[in-house]
């Protein structure tokens, strides 16, 4: 591996941010989950759980390839929802869910310096009322225009761009690795740094 790839894997893997996950209900739309994926790659977020117990299993999950954004995460896949649930709160503090209810906030008030999942549910239906009992709460992207919702993935990526400022702002992207050791090495290992020749 030379040098300069060596210094990629480790800077990326520097700026990983162990306390903020994506959580997709019954996205059926591969082209939407692949959106998805590479803006969790882009603003640093390596841990992605895919819940579908509506619909099939998705068959293209953990290929890697340095093609596909899905190479790069590690993604946890569940059938049922308490499972997956209790799993994600079991790693992080709080779980919202995009949802537009009575008791939503905006996505601005969330605080996405703290340990955070988001759910993002299927295209039409949004997030099932079995996932939205185990969420701390709901949130909406404030909007302005006639249609009071956007694309999953485009959603995904106004949330997770708001969490990246704020995390900005809260020095989580200063380049001292916040994955703990033995998960970075793992990563480190499983992307080709430490192949021989």
């Amino acid at each position: 591996m030379t040098p300069e790839r060596t210094s990629k894997i480790t800077r990326v893997l520097n700026l990983r941010q162990p306390d903020l996950a994506v959580v997709m209900e019954n996205v059926r739309d591969p082209h939407n989950i692949s959106a998805v994926m590479r803006t969790c790659d882009a603003v640093g977020i390596q841990e992605i759980y895919v819940l579908n117990n509506l619909i099939d299993k998705h068959k293209k999950f953990g290929k890697k390839s340095s093609a596909s954004a899905a190479g790069w995460l590690t993604i946890h896949e569940f059938e049922d929802t308490e499972a997956c649930m209790k799993a994600i709160k079991a790693r992080y503090k709080k779980v919202f869910a995009t949802h537009l209810g009575v008791d939503s906030c905006s996505m601005y008030d969330l605080n996405f310096s703290e340990s955070i999942a988001l759910v993002f549910g299927n295209e039409h239906a949004g997030v099932t009322e079995e996932c939205l009992k185990y969420c701390d709460g709901n949130f909406i992207i404030p909007q302005v225009g006639m249609v009071q919702s956007l694309n999953i993935s485009v959603a995904c990526a106004v949330t997770l761009y708001e969490a990246q400022r704020q995390k900005l702002l809260a020095g989580h992207y200063s380049g001292v690795a916040r994955l703990p050791e033995a998960e970075w090495k793992a990563l480190a290992h499983n992307w080709g740094m430490y192949d021989e020749g």
